[in-house]
């Protein structure tokens, strides 16, 4: 598992190999851990603009497994372009500008596969995002949903009901 100090480490241990500034988006697990909602994660999952996915991948090291994805299409849901402002700044070092997903969109991109961890990061994050701005943001994603769009709708249901109701 990954903690907070861990992934802080490792992503100043990558910009003094990086070639230019960057900016990356911790998603998913990651973002939890980084915004202090969650202890720790199994993996680093980071969204960043696919001009400078190559240059990034080059500075990588073996330390974690990392899950790289790009221009806010996150598992599988293609965020609006307003989600790299919306999302929280954490650390600004010589070459890494380091944000997190907003808590709205962590909800949204943790709708589509719903399982029990899935549920338990909704739930954790539930207190930060406003009932109407969750079905806001879902409707704007659901436009561009890859995926099943009847599960994803189903999932998203369920979401209100157990942890928006009121």
């Amino acid at each position: 598992m990954i903690d907070k100090t861990h992934l802080l480490e490792w992503i100043k241990g990558i910009d003094k190999r990086l070639a230019r500034k960057i900016t990356l988006v911790a998603v998913g697990g990651t973002a939890m851990t980084l915004l202090g909602l969650k202890s720790s994660t199994r993996d680093v999952d980071i969204c960043i603009a696919s001009e400078d996915k190559q240059n990034f991948e080059k500075a990588l090291d073996d330390a974690f497994r990392v899950d790289i994805f790009t221009d806010g299409y996150i598992f599988s849901e293609q965020l609006p372009d307003d989600y790299l402002e919306k999302s929280k700044d954490i650390l600004e070092l010589r070459n890494i500008k380091l944000r997190a997903l907003s808590y709205v969109d962590i909800v949204v991109t943790k709708a589509a596969r719903l399982n029990a961890r899935d549920e338990e990061d909704i739930k954790a994050v539930a207190k930060f995002v406003s009932k109407d701005e969750l079905i806001k943001r879902f409707n704007q994603v659901r436009e561009t949903y890859a995926g099943n769009e009847e599960d994803y709708s189903l999932n998203f249901n369920y979401i209100l009901k157990n942890y928006f109701s009121g």
